[in-house]
């Protein structure tokens, strides 16, 4: 399959619902609503949802069902984005190739954006789980496992642990807490979230979640490689920024080579987790290479 055709139609499909979603710059007060879509719009790759609509369609899902959720992770996904450039934080001057959120409007109305975004992304999935066109205890399964990934078990936990763990040595386990946490457990809940509203069985789901967990490592891991041999260009930032800041990243404590065999390796285990879906995993199979071979 031509898997740069499938992440753009994808991408289309999910770029359309979000402009429905989000009020437009025009809509009062102007400025939280131009706030909320800096960032959004256009957008990265929107690995999140297009990973919930591939693993949907791969278990026998039907329909835009998904569409909602897979908007929602998006929302979520982009608010931490513009929690985590903030001076208190990560203190980035530069998102995907231009000026972060609060650089261009202030932090306070940064903050608020994030903030707008994140209650927006659990109104709208409680809002499709209460008209039931999804099964009402499946939808409701998965925003309570969406709220634990994106929460003080998941997400904030392992942006806890990278900010407290700056300047410092770090041993292999607390650096996979940090990236399965902060990076990985978001990607996981989107592959699961798929499945489960796709009507997956246990073995599909525990099949799902091998693949989500190696494919949410593996994307971090990337991540620090392109820090170290990616360029503004590609990345979007001025490269080198986790090794000035002191980051725990997988090649300052392994070594470049070795990160990337660390990467290849858990790319392989996420293609082998799909073996039971046959030709049907083959979305997921494909976004798992990509993953691993991405430059940007």
């Amino acid at each position: 399959m031509d898997i740069v055709e499938y992440l753009k139609v994808k991408k289309r499909a999910i770029d359309m619902a979000l402009e429905k979603i989000i009020p437009k710059e025009t809509d009062f007060p102007q400025s939280l609503h131009k706030a909320m879509r800096y960032t959004l719009f256009p957008g990265g790759k929107r690995i999140r949802p297009i990973l919930a609509m591939a693993a949907y369609e791969v278990v026998g899902g039907r329909g835009n069902g998904i569409l909602p959720y897979a908007c929602g992770l998006e929302l979520i996904h982009t608010y931490s984005l513009i929690h985590d450039d903030l001076p208190a934080l990560d203190n980035d001057d530069y998102r995907r190739g231009k000026p972060t959120s609060h650089r261009v409007f202030g932090e306070a109305l940064a903050i608020l954006a994030g903030d707008a975004l994140l209650t927006e992304a659990f109104r709208l999935m409680s809002k499709e789980g209460l008209r039931g066109e999804m099964d009402s205890r499946a939808a409701m399964e998965a925003i309570d496992e969406i709220s634990m990934s994106a929460g003080f078990t998941g997400m904030i936990a392992g942006q806890v642990v990278d900010i407290e763990s700056e300047g410092k040595k770090v041993e292999l386990p607390t650096l996979e807490f940090i990236h399965t946490h902060k990076t990985g457990s978001l990607i996981l809940v989107s592959i699961r979230t798929g499945g489960r509203l796709g009507g997956a069985g246990d073995i599909e789901m525990e099949a799902l979640t091998r693949y989500g967990k190696a494919v949410g490592l593996a994307f971090q891991i990337t991540d620090d490689i392109l820090d170290v041999e990616g360029s503004r260009a590609s990345i979007g930032r001025a490269p080198g920024v986790d090794m000035a800041r002191e980051k725990n990243t997988y090649p300052a404590l392994l070594g470049l080579e070795e990160s990337k065999r660390r990467c290849n390796e858990l790319i392989g285990q996420a293609v082998a987790a799909l073996e039971l879906f046959g030709n049907k995993g083959a979305p997921l199979r494909e976004i798992a290479l990509y993953i691993g071979e991405r430059t940007s």
